[in-house]
């Protein structure tokens, strides 16, 4: 399996990439396919059946609103968030869709939008949909695995929707053989992932894409700095991002210890600002992961605002060796929350800061790999314990924390020679053990830790 740059760099909709991107991914599949097999206009009724973590955490993550509306044709790097905020509402007061915005039929929320709380055995976030006729025979049946960041496969079907059927010329399935194909060619981490995404992108187009991706990041700081008020779910999360701006922008409120740990401040702000608007359920960019959506751009911000103005090769540098690990840490092990805990999710988006990080700051392989293994070394065990089933508390401010330990772990690594005792693989295939032993109350199912522990008031 091929895994593009824009695979983990995807645009969306929040809360969450496998609770709310990926079944609307799901949704649209399945109607596409009714489209292909020529069942759509048949179709009578639909029916959506969550399994395990979809459907504990499913109504505070917006799965029950991202597969309905999925089901319209809409896609998650267009749809308009207050589509999702509407659309209970509408079908309670009209029982219909318009299946992939062309065939009408009914959809009874009460009896058509099942809740199974038992996990399938192929993974912890299961979503079924199926057909049926005006005599009520069955027309289509899917089912499909939102297996994080986004990425969904049907199942029984191996190959995740996203992945490349080209093969790029210098394929890696570990950090070993990242790094010794770079010292073999002589080149950066970043160089030789631009070099593997030329195989489906011309150079022009990776740059635009990636550009855009940024831009887009940026956008999103921006919205929740400028958006107050209080989270939706129920918790009252007041966010936090506008007042903090302020006070930062207030230079006369600074003492000496606050004005030498201002820089912390401002990544804590982009952190900040950017899972509050994913809390929201605003316009995100996966990275790799929704829940962990705050932790690449807040560390990429502090470059862009601490080290010479950040040039556009700069940009694509960061996100490409970003990407790097980001491939390694789904491929050998994974990157959802309701598999391997939040190690999988904040974890890996932490090492791939730091890795991104130390590329542009010059780094060799070697720092950029030994980056990558502290940020994610750091993360190991972390649970997945949203309170209330919402992406609030503790992931908002989790982003923050990570992304600091992001920058340090460039540090701690471009003060060395890039060789150390642990190495990324083995802190990945820790991570994958980790998470298997875990139990599954600790992974994203708010039947443990801090979900249970939080009284909510």
């Amino acid at each position: 399996m091929s895994i593009s740059v824009f695979d983990l760099f995807k645009i969306g909709i929040g809360p969450s990439s496998s609770h709310t991107v990926g079944p609307m991914k799901a949704a649209n599949s399945f109607v596409t396919a009714l489209q292909q097999l020529a069942l759509l206009t048949q179709t009578a009724r639909v029916t959506i059946e969550l399994y395990g973590s979809l459907s504990a955490t499913g109504p505070g993550h917006g799965t029950d609103r991202a597969a309905i509306v999925g089901l319209t044709g809409e896609q998650p790097e267009t749809v308009d968030p207050e589509r999702l905020h509407k659309c209970l509402d509408e079908l309670n007061s009209s029982p219909e869709l318009m299946l992939n915005g062309t065939h009408k039929t009914k959809f009874d929320v009460v009896n058509d939008l099942k809740m199974n709380d038992t996990a399938l055995a192929e993974h912890p976030n299961g979503i079924r949909f199926s057909a049926f006729n005006s005599q009520n025979e069955s027309l289509l049946e899917r089912t499909y695995l939102s297996v994080g960041g986004g990425f969904i496969c049907e199942l029984g079907d191996t190959s995740v929707k996203e992945s490349i059927s080209a093969s790029p010329p210098f394929p890696f399935k570990s950090a070993e053989a990242l790094l010794a194909q770079c010292k073999s060619q002589q080149i950066s981490i970043s160089e030789l992932m631009l070099i593997n995404e030329q195989s489906w992108r011309s150079r022009g187009e990776i740059f635009t894409g990636l550009l855009q991706i940024w831009s887009i990041m940026k956008a999103v700081v921006q919205k929740g700095i400028e958006t107050q008020g209080i989270l939706p779910g129920g918790l009252r999360v007041k966010r936090r991002a506008p007042d903090l701006y302020k006070a930062l922008e207030s230079k006369s409120k600074y003492n000496m210890i606050t004005s030498s740990l201002e820089a912390m401040d401002w990544v804590n702000l982009y952190a900040l600002a950017t899972n509050e608007e994913n809390a929201a359920g605003g316009r995100i960019v996966t990275a790799p992961t929704n829940g962990a959506a705050g932790i690449i751009p807040a560390v990429l911000h502090y470059f862009e605002r601490y080290s010479c103005p950040a040039n556009n090769d700069q940009i694509v540098r960061f996100l490409l060796t970003s990407a790097a690990i980001g491939i390694l840490c789904k491929e050998n092990a994974s990157i959802s929350g309701a598999e391997v805990g939040c190690q999988g999710e904040v974890g890996s988006a932490c090492a791939m800061a730091a890795a991104g990080l130390t590329e542009v700051l010059g780094g060799t392989p070697e720092q950029v790999e030994n980056a990558a293994e502290i940020g994610l070394e750091h993360n190991l065990g972390l649970t997945c314990d949203p309170v209330a089933g919402l992406v609030q508390v503790p992931c908002i401010e989790r982003n923050a924390v990570a992304a600091m330990k992001a920058i340090n772990a460039t540090q701690i690594a471009l003060r060395g020679d890039g060789s150390h005792f642990v190495s990324l693989d083995k802190v990945i295939k820790t991570m994958k053990d980790t998470g298997a032993d875990m139990q599954a109350k600790y992974k994203e199912t708010s039947q443990g830790g801090l979900a249970v522990n939080v009284i909510e008031c």
